[in-house]
């Protein structure tokens, strides 16, 4: 079944996202349970997890290998955290004018995943198979997740603003610290000691990975759906949703492609820079917007265009990917 999805750039990670989904509608009370043993429980804990065994995972050495190439770090943050926001911060401001709350908290949606850092593992994964810079990939996963902590909520605030359901900047900033910054330093000081262990059971890590975030986007969900958020959201307005993230995504890339080419970045740095900086962390996101919103019936509506990027992008880039590997 894998290997079958596979060919059209499709993992059984993104269907099970949407099945998630589709039981948090059909089933939402094991999602708003709020007690101790609790399915949102475990995804609070287990975000920090997720960051640990990530920093585990990070070999500093190759990390710092990369760290030279300054002009592609800088390409690669500039987009992730300017380009993507100030391309969607005046879309945002003209269709939230005037619209009603559900519809205005899905634009806040598509602002929040272009405020949002880079994916960890599936971009050096994709980069690895086209054959890029590996190390810069690596070094840039690593920045973009520490830089989200502070630049996310940043631009949040400065967009929506607490009074419009987020939390206050500080106390966002404090719970992000503890919630990946201090987990994944924790990792990588531990990664002498813990770093086979993490080669060795790599999938079985990853799979507990993407187990977290299912678990995170089912509880979602949960909220939103038993509060009716979605209500009135018409099929045609996730039609031009999904057709709004192909579209963004193939902007920036391209955007990004014309920057490589005017400094005339060689095949390895550029496949790095077009990889990295195109995309967007659905890891990151999850765990984000349960720190950013007072809300938590708001989370669901706020992750849906995130949740359709990610799909794409990771379609879209294995393509590419498989595209640039044939080339050598």
């Amino acid at each position: 079944m894998n290997n079958f999805l596979k060919r059209f750039g499709l993992d059984t990670f993104i269907l099970l996202l949407f099945v998630s989904i589709l039981a948090a509608w059909l089933y939402p009370a094991p999602g708003i349970d709020e007690s101790f043993f609790s399915l949102s429980t475990a995804a609070k804990y287990g975000v920090s997890a997720v960051f640990f065994f990530y920093g585990v995972r990070l070999n500093w050495k190759k990390i710092c290998e990369g760290l030279a190439n300054y002009r592609l770090h800088l390409v690669v943050h500039f987009s992730t955290f300017l380009i993507f926001p100030l391309i969607l911060l005046p879309l945002t401001f003209w269709f939230t004018q005037n619209a009603d709350a559900n519809t205005r908290w899905l634009w806040y949606g598509v602002f929040f995943l272009g405020a949002l850092p880079s994916t960890v593992s599936s971009s050096v994964v994709m980069v690895n198979i086209a054959r890029g810079n590996v190390p810069a990939a690596i070094f840039d996963a690593g920045i973009s997740s520490l830089l989200g902590v502070f630049v996310t909520p940043l631009w949040m605030q400065i967009f929506v603003g607490a009074s419009a359901g987020g939390q206050p900047i500080g106390g966002v900033v404090t719970d992000l610290i503890l919630l990946v910054i201090v987990p994944v330093i924790l990792g990588i000081s531990l990664h002498g000691v813990l770093g086979a262990f993490s080669q060795r059971y790599d999938k079985m890590l990853r799979r507990f990975d993407q187990s977290i975030i299912l678990t995170i986007v089912y509880t979602s969900f949960c909220h939103s759906f038993a509060k009716h958020m979605f209500d009135g959201m018409s099929l045609r307005t996730l039609i031009l949703l999904s057709i709004g993230m192909i579209v963004l995504f193939f902007t920036v890339y391209f955007l990004v492609a014309g920057v490589c080419r005017v400094l005339h970045f060689n095949r390895e740095d550029r496949i790095t820079t077009l990889f990295c900086g195109s995309k967007k962390s659905l890891a990151h996101g999850a765990a984000m917007s349960k720190v950013i919103l007072a809300d938590p019936q708001l989370a669901g509506v706020l992750l849906l265009p995130t949740m359709l990027y990610h799909a794409y992008q990771l379609i879209i880039v294995s393509i590419i990917a498989q595209r640039f590997a044939k080339e050598k």
